[in-house]
């Protein structure tokens, strides 16, 4: 019973966050509480066997944020052989004006790119994970992880223009 309150306080405490990088990462409001919703149970149904000391709350997230990682790419991977796309949106007309519609700009643009750019980027510039720790979550080499990363953000500027080139500066 003491597992289930241990897991139960660390789930309202992680959920906000894993959702805002899921979010990110799928562009999808649904998709996303669906992967926070999976990761969660993946990781209850290994609850007893992590290690959870005073010290392992930064190593449970880490293994939280790969397992919801890993679970993205998969979907993404089943989805993509099942999935049509009809029609492609249209392109925003102006630059945005405010915060908000910035955000809902960077998130088109996110869904844009194939879903280990996308996860690079939410990884590296969201999270503020090192290139080593990103390479681990994917894992893959920090080379090439430099080089997704590299390419991601030459999509990004390429899709979002000169209208937002300053974001890449700042």
């Amino acid at each position: 019973m003491e597992q289930g309150l241990e897991f139960e306080r660390f789930a309202s405490s992680r959920a906000h966050r894993l959702f805002q990088v899921a979010y990110l990462m799928c562009g999808d409001w649904h998709q996303a509480q669906d992967l926070v919703q999976t990761t969660l149970a993946k990781m209850f149904s290994v609850w007893g066997r992590l290690r959870r000391g005073a010290d392992d709350g930064p190593t449970i997230d880490a293994y939280a944020r790969k397992v919801l990682l890993r679970t993205y790419l998969s979907q993404k991977r089943l989805r993509k052989s099942s999935e049509i796309v009809t029609a492609d949106l249209p392109e925003q007309a102006s630059a945005p004006s405010d915060g908000g519609e910035l955000r809902l700009v960077m998130v088109a643009a996110l869904n844009k790119l194939p879903p280990r750019n996308r996860a690079v980027v939410v990884l590296r510039y969201l999270e503020d994970h090192s290139i080593e720790a990103v390479a681990d979550m994917l894992g893959t080499s920090p080379g090439a992880v430099k080089s997704l990363n590299f390419r991601s953000l030459a999509k990004l500027r390429e899709i979002l223009g000169e209208d937002h080139e300053a974001l890449f500066h700042s």
